[in-house]
């Protein structure tokens, strides 16, 4: 009880305003990488469906096409899982940034939220073109996996850079 008291106390006292642009910045890296995740599967999952209802058995050379563009959901989380760590909300025990230090924080974030989702829309369309070669010819799926994981560095890069920033904030932490 003291505890919640002294919080809202600190929070009241806007010395949580850091914090919440934090917490906006992992939302912003989760949801919007997501967001292109989403988008990605759904076009490349779109192609797919039309494909498996001629060849059943190509069901999971498709899927592979199919869930590539999904990690950037996973690159999405994995920077908001930080920022929650480094912030101490998953410990419960948030602390009071200053908003100098969360927008920081909310910057380091930017990189993996807007390359994630371009990157994520942009590998559906190049793995939706897999597909369509993959149901002409079964030998192109190899290919069609290196094209597509070329959109994939993009967010590997925008990924990285996210991350090292939050981890060169080290001094907030």
């Amino acid at each position: 009880m003291e505890e919640t008291m002294e919080l809202a106390t600190v929070a009241m006292s806007g010395g949580m305003d850091g914090l919440a642009l934090a917490l906006i910045g992992a939302a912003l890296a989760a949801g919007v990488a997501g967001i292109g995740s989403s988008i990605g599967i759904a076009i490349a999952g779109q192609a797919s469906t039309g494909v498996v209802t001629e060849h059943p058995e190509k069901f999971g050379k498709l899927l592979v096409l199919t869930a590539l563009p999904g990690t950037q959901a996973i690159y999405g989380f994995l920077v908001g899982f930080l920022v929650l760590l480094f912030t101490g909300v998953l410990a419960g025990e948030p602390k009071a940034l200053t908003n100098a230090q969360g927008w920081q924080i909310l910057g380091a974030c930017l990189p993996i939220a807007i390359g994630g989702l371009y990157s994520g829309w942009y590998q559906g369309k190049v793995s939706g073109g897999g597909v369509q070669a993959l149901a002409k010819d079964d030998s192109s799926l190899g290919k069609s996996i290196v094209l597509s994981a070329l959109v994939e560095t993009q967010a590997i890069f925008v990924f990285l850079i996210s991350a090292l920033a939050l981890f060169f904030l080290s001094p907030l932490w």
